[in-house]
């Protein structure tokens, strides 16, 4: 099913009003940030949130999550979840998932810049 990013911009501002988000166009989609890093991928392949560890792991086992893959001939994300169609009606849930992608976010060292 091909998901319209906007379209995903709106769920996602909508089930998580008390997180500041950002959302900057990204390679045909919007990439979706939390204090200056990224948290999610938004895209026709659907909402992907940046995890690892056992939340990553967690995330994955529910059905239909998958890792992040926007093309067969591109490769398979190690840190991008697309979320399963039905979290994406379930605001609770997704508010949680995008917390935890932003508390994960927020412990992340800062990138440095390129010269």
């Amino acid at each position: 099913m091909a998901h319209d990013p906007k379209k995903l911009q709106t769920i996602m501002a909508t089930a998580v009003p008390d997180l500041e988000l950002t959302y900057k166009p990204m390679f045909g989609g919007i990439l979706a940030y939390a204090g200056g890093k990224p948290v999610a991928s938004l895209s026709d392949v659907g909402l992907a949130l940046k995890l690892a560890g056992a939340d990553q792991t967690v995330l994955l086992a529910l059905p239909g999550a998958k890792p992040l893959q926007y093309g067969p001939d591109q490769p398979v994300s190690k840190t991008y979840v697309v979320v399963p169609d039905g979290l994406l009606a379930d605001a609770p849930a997704l508010r949680d998932w995008v917390h935890k992608a932003a508390a994960q976010a927020a412990k992340a060292p800062a990138r440095k810049k390129r010269a």
